[in-house]
């Protein structure tokens, strides 16, 4: 597992910016059934594998299996 980025040095910030990924709708899921959703909506994939959700709340990478995203409804 990568540990977090420090907020205290820029040149990790903007390292970091190159390797978010943001989808604006995307169904995570907990196992490799798709039988437990953890979360369905807009989601950012940070570099170190965290998973973040609205409102600052955060998905552990342990936590999701698999993100399935929905191509029609995502940024380029």
């Amino acid at each position: 597992m990568i540990p977090p980025f420090s907020p205290l040095n820029p040149l990790t910030e903007a390292l970091e910016r190159l390797f978010v990924t943001q989808y604006d709708h995307a169904i995570c899921y907990a196992d490799t059934e798709g039988d437990t959703v953890l979360y369905e909506g807009p989601v950012t994939v940070r570099a170190n594998g965290w998973v973040e959700l609205p409102g600052d709340r955060l998905l552990s990478p342990n936590a999701v299996h698999r993100i399935d995203v929905d191509a029609e409804h995502t940024s380029p």
